[in-house]
């Protein structure tokens, strides 16, 4: 496990060279010679007893297209895949991370969304988190490695998963209907939206859940924010605490993930990950999941949303967690 934390940890700093990324915490390495890692990732899985440590070194310090490379050039050298050549060679956490990195981002959470659909019984916090936090374009680019990787449409499979309200909200999300920003803000559409949300909820008795799920869907996120600000002077709660009152179960999870994602998404990563690192039996899968899946995309900000709304290092945390003292 200490390993793991080691990894983990690593992923959360940033190998840049001088030029501090603005949004990644891996990004391309400079100076790369794929062949060279490979070489080096050959020799470590073949020392007696695994070098990890190399392998972690490597991998977490590459860009994915440069792990493609290096994965090339491994094959060339080591005649097999190196992604089997991880399987054989690691386990357990340690496994799962590698394979992990191995997969692009979009690839990776239609693996995520594909396991947690998988089998008896869904895994609805974590299509909840997956669908409910990625914008358009991820969506976009999510279902159709999805369509490549398992010949089947991540709304079917959607469909079949789960039912009533809580389905045609992750199906609306799913379909990208979501309005780009733009530079006019429109006031008028601002106003009825507000007060259509207030009077499809907290106004009346029972909720109109369908007004609720395509404005949500809908609206851009510049939009939606402003919506959710006027929206407080005709209800007498928040948007948030109004979704605590109208719905339940996984339907209020998911409203609530979106609000939280539409306020500031970053932040809802950074408390998802204090959260499970603050659980009993550290919700690994979790961590491991929003790390790998955001480190080449907007984990040098979730990193400093963390520090601010919990006054430590998301670093020191994870290592904290796994049980592993590390100064850093």
């Amino acid at each position: 496990m200490a390993l793991v934390s080691e990894f983990l940890g690593q992923l959360t700093l940033s190998y840049g060279g001088e030029e501090e990324p603005k949004f990644p915490t891996v990004v391309p390495a400079r100076d790369f010679d794929p062949a060279r890692d490979a070489a080096r990732i050959d020799t470590a899985i073949k020392t007696k007893g695994v070098d990890e440590q190399t392998i972690i070194d490597i991998l977490t310090r590459r860009s994915y297209e440069q792990r493609r490379e290096i994965a090339f050039d491994y094959e060339r050298i080591a005649k097999k895949d190196l992604v089997a050549a991880l399987k054989g060679a690691l386990s357990g956490s340690l496994e799962a991370l590698m394979l992990g990195l191995m997969k692009s981002t979009a690839q990776f959470d239609a693996t995520e969304l594909k396991a947690s659909m998988k089998g008896l019984g869904t895994d609805e916090e974590t299509l909840i988190e997956l669908v409910c936090s990625r914008n358009n374009e991820e969506l976009t680019e999510i279902k159709k490695v999805y369509r490549d990787m398992f010949k089947k449409e991540l709304e079917k499979d959607i469909a079949g998963d789960t039912s009533g309200d809580f389905a045609k909200l992750l199906l609306a999300l799913v379909q990208t209907k979501r309005d780009e920003p733009t530079n006019v803000v429109d006031y008028q559409k601002i106003d009825d939206d507000a007060r259509s949300l207030y009077e499809a909820g907290v106004k009346r008795k029972g909720t109109d859940v369908v007004t609720w799920i395509s404005i949500m869907s809908q609206r851009s996120i510049p939009h939606l924010q402003k919506v959710f600000e006027r929206y407080k002077s005709y209800s007498p709660y928040d948007m948030k605490e109004s979704i605590r009152k109208e719905v339940k179960g996984d339907l209020e999870k998911s409203f609530l993930t979106l609000v939280e994602c539409f306020e500031n998404r970053q932040l809802y990563f950074a408390n998802r990950l204090y959260d499970a690192m603050k659980s009993k039996g550290a919700k690994e899968k979790v961590v491991t999941r929003i790390l790998v899946s955001r480190c080449e995309v907007d984990l040098m900000k979730i990193r400093t949303e963390f520090k601010r709304q919990h006054k430590k290092s998301l670093y020191q945390t994870i290592a904290v967690s796994s049980g592993v003292s590390h100064t850093g």
